[in-house]
């Protein structure tokens, strides 16, 4: 029996074979970008790589799927490892900082990006390289009880004020409600083609489609 039985009942044996095939790029592997990766690799994509060149902190623990022994450890190293061990998914962990002059070669042969990065260079880097090479992309970030999934040709990068601040407050709810939408959002596009972008609210548990929202 497959790992993937209950997802193939939902999705169809025929999607599950577009899922497998999509090579999907996720850049950052923190509470956003590793979560991200799980999902995906538990809901049956077989080519994922994951860019990230952080180590993982006791601080991370309780929004990220890595464990006290990992600490120390490179995330990327570490997600690869683990989603091996559970699924016998082959994830490529790249343990490289993402810089305007490796971009190019990092996101080669990616069908999509999903930009999860922490911080407004490296998502700035991303997008503008995406744009450039009309390559799908989408951008999921948290701020406060809020979180965005937005497609690449309607994203804006937030200032770098306060730019990768670590010490900023952070709801798992949030991360794992904004980490739902932005799957569910990768399945359709591989599915059908259709790009959907998303705003989410903790605190009303609202969940909206982004051009829906006043003065879009």
């Amino acid at each position: 029996m497959s790992v993937f039985f209950h997802e193939q009942l939902y999705r169809s044996p025929e999607t599950m074979g577009k899922l497998q095939n999509f090579p999907v790029t996720i850049c950052g592997a923190g509470a956003l970008g590793a979560n991200i990766a799980e999902n995906l690799a538990r809901s049956g994509f077989g080519k994922l790589k994951v860019i990230d060149c952080d180590r993982i902190e006791e601080r991370n623990l309780s929004t990220q799927p890595y464990y006290r022994s990992d600490v120390g450890a490179y995330k990327a190293k570490i997600l690869a490892n683990s989603l091996y061990r559970a699924l016998g998914t082959a994830v490529d962990g790249q343990i490289k900082e993402l810089t305007a002059s490796n971009v190019a070669q990092l996101l080669a042969g990616s069908a999509l990006v999903v930009d999860a990065f922490d911080n407004s260079v490296a998502r700035q880097i991303v997008k503008d390289r995406c744009a450039t090479a009309n390559l799908p992309c989408l951008h999921s970030g948290l701020a406060a009880d809020y979180a965005e999934i937005i497609w690449n040709q309607f994203y804006r990068v937030p200032s770098p004020v306060n730019d990768d601040v670590c010490d900023y407050p952070l709801a798992r709810n949030l991360v794992m409600l904004a980490v739902a939408v932005t799957c569910e959002t990768i399945i359709k596009f591989v599915a059908t083609g259709k790009q959907e972008s998303f705003t989410i609210t903790l605190g009303d548990l609202a969940i909206q489609p982004w051009d829906a929202l006043p003065g879009i």
